[in-house]
C-alpha cells in the first residue's frame, strides 16, 4: 500500500491495478481513466452585471487555480430576455495533476463537511461513464470566503471519464475516493 498522497500517483501505482482486477480487464491500457473535470456556474439574467461575472470568475479561479472562461448565450430568447452575446455561465476544465488535485479535495475534504451528508447519488451517470454532480451551494469549498461572498449560487461538477459504461465509471470513482450513499436494504 502506497502512502503517497497525491491521488494521481496512488491511482498510477495501486489504484489501477486494483480496478483491472476488480473490472476483469485483460490490461493496464483497457482500464478506465479520467479525462477531465469541468466545474461550471449558470448565471441568471438578474446577475449578469460585470461585477457578478467578476466575481463568480474569481471563486472559480479559487478553486481550480486556472482562468475560467465565461459562456455567452449564442442566441436570443426573449421569454428569458436574453440576448445573444450576453453572460450566462462560467467554466473551467481542469486536466492532469490540478485535476486529481480537486477530486482528491472534493472527496475528502468538502463532502464529508456538508450536513447530513450521507453519500453522493448513484444514479447520476450518462450512460457513457461519465458523473455529473451538482451542488447547491460553492461556499463549502474552503477556498471562497464565506464573509466576503454576496451571493450563494450552484455550482455544477462533470467528472469527465473514459469508461465505456456505468458500472465501469462506477468502479473508477469508487476507488478513487467517492463517497456513494449506501444502498438501501
Amino acid at each position: 500500500m502506497t502512502t503517497d498522497p497525491n491521488l494521481k500517483t496512488r491511482f498510477e501505482n495501486e489504484y489501477s491495478v486494483n480496478l483491472i482486477k476488480e473490472l476483469g480487464l485483460s490490461n493496464k491500457l483497457a482500464a478506465p481513466r479520467l479525462k477531465k473535470i469541468v466545474l461550471n456556474v449558470g448565471i441568471s439574467k438578474s446577475d449578469t452585471s460585470t461585477k457578478d461575472v467578476e466575481t463568480v470568475k474569481g471563486e472559480l479561479a479559487s478553486l481550480s487555480g486556472l482562468s475560467p472562461k465565461v459562456g455567452g448565450a449564442k442566441q436570443s430568447i426573449a421569454g428569458f430576455k436574453i440576448r445573444a452575446g450576453d453572460p450566462v455561465g462560467v467554466s473551467v476544465t481542469l486536466r492532469g495533476a490540478k485535476m486529481f488535485d480537486f477530486l482528491d479535495k472534493l472527496c475528502r475534504i468538502v463532502l464529508p463537511q456538508v450536513k447530513d451528508f450521507r453519500g453522493v447519488k448513484s444514479t447520476a451517470f450518462d450512460g457513457h461513464g461519465n458523473y455529473t454532480l451538482g451542488l447547491s451551494e460553492q461556499i463549502i469549498f474552503p477556498e471562497i470566503d464565506y464573509a466576503k461572498t454576496e451571493k450563494i449560487h450552484g455550482l455544477e461538477i462533470v467528472i469527465v471519464t473514459t469508461a465505456k459504461d456505468n458500472k465501469q465509471a462506477f468502479a473508477l470513482l469508487k476507488i478513487l475516493g467517492m463517497p456513494f450513499e449506501k444502498a438501501e436494504k
